[in-house]
């Protein structure tokens, strides 16, 4: 019988323990892969990496001067655009790992308030 309990109390302070590593180490590790994942789906529209470096080529290999000012010009705004949509990104994905690594922590402090 002693046997028995001292087991059920061992493997309750395991659980115990591997759920916060999972939580916490298990899945902040998942969640940086699918934020890596998701920028890398957004470069593949927004392609900051690639205008950033062809950024003084000309646009459309047109050598002239219009086309060399236009080139600077309109990769200026593509990666503005592509930096403030992964800045967006960036911080929707903050927020949401605050609020997820915050809930065993509010839970637990609902819990002792009650008691």
């Amino acid at each position: 019988m002693d046997f028995s309990v001292v087991y059920l109390i061992r493997r309750f302070f395991y659980r115990f323990l591997d759920f916060f590593h999972h939580w916490y180490i298990d899945g902040s590790r998942a969640f940086g892969r699918r934020f890596m994942a998701t920028l890398t789906a957004a470069d593949q529209s927004f392609a900051v990496a690639i205008t950033l470096r062809h950024f003084f080529e000309p646009l459309y290999k047109d050598y002239s001067m219009i086309g060399r000012i236009l080139g600077i010009f309109f990769r200026t705004v593509r990666v503005v655009i592509g930096g403030a949509c992964y800045l967006v990104l960036a911080a929707a994905f903050a927020l949401a790992y605050l609020v997820w690594l915050a809930i065993p922590a509010v839970i637990f402090f609902y819990a002792a308030k009650n008691i």
